[in-house]
């Protein structure tokens, strides 16, 4: 699917343009991924296929008391295991990376946890923040927060790494505006305490 901005933006996916805040989203396939990034897009629920690179969209976000708005530029790349390799190259110079989970998928979790840590101990994404999407919710079977958060390891993800698990219906959109104020508030915050460092140089 994607929307035609990627042809000269896939050569340099870590540009941001007109100052948007660049987001990557991943896990595994059959997660939800596209399903998030077209609910946010569109405010429907679209029907996807598997993805087989990426999708692209910018989406403005409002905030808080929605007098305030950010522009979010979200890549949302392919889950399947022979597309995993490639995740760290559109995660460079990456803002927040949104790491989503299926919620009801217990036997697949630890493949998920795998994915995540490996993503998140590259040096270039040290201190990154990480909103971790708990999709599929509204499923009777689905796991809880506290053991998701749990099986994910979240805990180990280290001090470095600004995380928050966030309960969604991707289907519905569900959760997603929460999550992405939290993610927004992750990333303002390194972003004010990265300028004191440079002061203090």
């Amino acid at each position: 699917m994607g929307n035609g901005l990627s042809d000269r933006a896939s050569l340099l996916p870590c540009v941001p343009s007109f100052k948007a805040l660049h987001i990557v989203i991943l896990g595994l396939d059959c997660a939800g991924k596209t399903t998030v990034l077209y609910r946010l897009r569109f405010n429907e629920f679209v029907n996807t296929v598997p993805t087989k690179g990426f999708n692209t969209e910018r989406v403005k976000v409002p905030l808080g008391d929605r007098r305030r708005t950010a522009s979010f530029h979200f890549w949302d790349v392919g889950g399947q295991e022979k597309l995993r390799p490639l995740w760290r190259s559109y995660t460079r110079c990456a803002d927040g990376i949104v790491f989503v989970v299926d919620s009801v998928d217990a036997e697949r979790i630890e493949e998920a946890k795998t994915e995540l840590h490996k993503i998140t101990r590259l040096a270039e994404n040290q201190g990154v923040p990480v909103l971790v999407v708990a999709n599929k919710q509204d499923l009777r079977n689905s796991l809880s927060l506290a053991e998701m958060s749990s099986m994910l390891a979240l805990g180990e993800l280290g001090a470095a790494t600004p995380w928050h698990l966030q309960p969604v219906c991707a289907i519905i959109g569900e959760g997603l505006q929460e999550g992405l104020e939290k993610l927004h508030a992750m990333i303002t915050k390194r972003r004010k305490t990265l300028r004191q460092q440079k002061k203090k140089r």
